[in-house]
């Protein structure tokens, strides 16, 4: 959880009628005892094989972006706490970001062939990666064996490790399974005619089954991994690389090579890596996905401070949009380069504009009746949301949180109808995920219920809450609040989790920062 500071009274400042959000310091405080118990939500890693790093629905530990890597990547895997993760590249070099530890590499080893994958042991921390002739190399990780040796009839592309890390499987391009210590042969494809070949495969979490994924997005389940769907019947734009489970096994994630995202069962669509620098090459999934590491710090900055920001911290939140006048924040371009690799987004919310404008007349909702509110408020939001993620690409910034700031109802949401206001940002929502963007919202308990009368709700949405004083200090603090002590108005609101707290405001009038801390 994420706290931003702010005062309890005084959520924004206000200048000629226009609510601006200040600039704020998020801070990540480190956990009280038990605090990170049943905290976090689903999330996942892309990565390229240029080593670039797309953190969604989680946090960015780091990337080689912009480092010239003397052999690609071709896999990855994350801690079992979610605050790290392995690469790993052709040649068996590895590089470890967050709380993931280096044990060691091939990279300077001359190997019979190259590393086409990785898997993370869950009892010992270490790894192991595979050739792909199947030849396995352990780290901090006990060997149960490999088919180097053997005359394969396919390459193995890929490998997936026992929940309590007692063993390994490892898939050919045919669907071969080769099973070692606990892990227990359930089938293969491997005398199947296929469509396309397996390029990956995810474990159920007990380990009694796994799933098989071929490039067209097939499907293949064995033991107790269910079928929740698969894309083998779908033109894809651009062949699938991999795939991985949830962690109750109820779903499972697919991943091109351009950084789309297919979803099944209970996985949740969070976003894509947009456009990527290079292809896609792995998916890792995280159980823990914060959307910024735990206990960090950070501000929220807008048109207000350019050119006055302060230091970078590890939490970056940026104004794109402003209020009802829809200023774009001229300084968004520089300020997002401040931020640096966690950076976030937040676009001003209003109410649907009188006279509704043509952009709301038709859209996803359909083509509206002049009578039809509803309609309208939805394409609105729907548009408003593209359009400034379009803006944001064309300042070449393209983050994947992006917040919808809703507050001030008697300013900025006094004309129209709670129900209205309501569509406004449930079409909000639906344009970031359309975009393949993870939307999270900015307001109060409170606020929300007097803007849209409690709806619309989205299961588990990231929420940024103002109103704490200080961390940890009284009835209004950013534990507090967390913690739900702090009141039925500070309350978390929409169906969501409370990720950040803002708090602290310096008082500094409108070049003033707040504090947001994650917890």
């Amino acid at each position: 959880m994420v706290y931003t500071g702010a005062s309890p009274t005084r959520l924004t400042a206000t200048l000629a009628a226009v609510v601006v959000l200040l600039m704020g310091i998020l801070t990540l405080a480190g956990p009280a005892p038990g605090a990170y118990a049943g905290s976090g939500q689903p999330g996942y890693w892309e990565a390229g094989s240029d080593g670039n790093v797309y953190a969604i629905g989680t946090a960015n530990y780091g990337s080689m972006k912009g480092t010239t890597l003397q052999k690609p990547v071709v896999g990855g895997a994350a801690t079992p706490d979610g605050q790290g993760y392995w690469l790993v590249a052709s040649d068996g070099g590895i590089f470890s970001f967050g709380d993931a530890h280096f044990y060691g590499s091939t990279g300077n080893i001359r190997l019979n062939k190259p590393i086409v994958g990785m898997a993370a042991d869950p009892a010992t921390g270490g790894y192991w990666f595979v050739a792909s002739d199947g030849g396995v190399f352990s780290f901090n990780a006990p060997f149960y064996g490999s088919t180097g040796s053997m005359r394969l009839n396919k390459p193995i592309v890929g490998m997936a490790a026992m929940p309590d890390g007692r063993g390994y499987w490892l898939v050919a391009s045919d669907g071969g399974i080769f099973s070692f210590g606990d892990a227990a042969f359930h089938g293969s494809t491997g005398s199947i005619r296929l469509n396309k070949p397996i390029v990956g495969m995810a474990a159920t979490p007990g380990g009694g089954g796994y799933w098989l994924v071929a490039s067209d997005g097939g499907i293949f389940t064995f033991g107790d991994a269910a079928f929740h769907g698969s894309a083998g019947s779908i033109q894809l734009n651009r062949p699938i690389v991999g795939m991985a489970a949830t962690p109750d096994g109820g779903g499972y994630w697919m991943v091109a090579s351009d950084g789309g995202i297919f979803t099944y069962g209970d996985a949740p669509f969070l976003g894509t890596a947009g456009t990527a620098t290079a292809p896609v090459v792995t998916i890792m999934p995280t159980a823990h996905g914060y959307p910024y590491p735990p206990g960090s710090t950070g501000y929220d900055v807008s048109k207000w401070q350019c050119g006055n920001l302060p230091r970078r911290a590890t939490i970056g939140i940026v104004e794109v949009a402003g209020a009802t006048n829809a200023y774009p924040n001229p300084c968004y371009q520089s300020e997002a380069a401040w931020a640096g690799s966690n950076l976030s987004t937040y676009i001003f919310m209003n109410e649907l504009p009188s006279p509704a404008p043509s952009e709301s007349m038709s859209g996803p909702a359909g083509n509206c009746a002049s009578t039809n509110v509803a309609c309208q408020s939805y394409n609105f939001g729907y548009y408003w949301a593209r359009y400034w993620v379009s803006f944001a690409q064309g300042q070449g910034v393209d983050p994947t949180l992006w917040w919808l700031d809703v507050e001030q109802p008697s300013t900025f949401w006094a004309a129209r109808s709670q129900n209205s206001n309501a569509n406004v940002i449930w079409g909000a929502v639906a344009g970031l995920r359309s975009a393949g963007k993870m939307p999270g919202l900015y307001s109060t308990n409170l606020q929300w219920g007097q803007i849209t009368g409690g709806e619309p709700t989205f299961q588990d949405i990231p929420l940024w809450v103002p109103g704490g004083g200080n961390i940890s200090g009284g009835t209004y603090s950013a534990n507090s609040i967390c913690a739900g002590t702090a009141g039925s108005d500070y309350a978390a609101f929409a169906g969501g989790r409370i990720d950040l707290v803002q708090y602290g405001y310096s008082g500094n009038g409108y070049t003033g920062p707040y504090s947001v801390y994650d917890m």
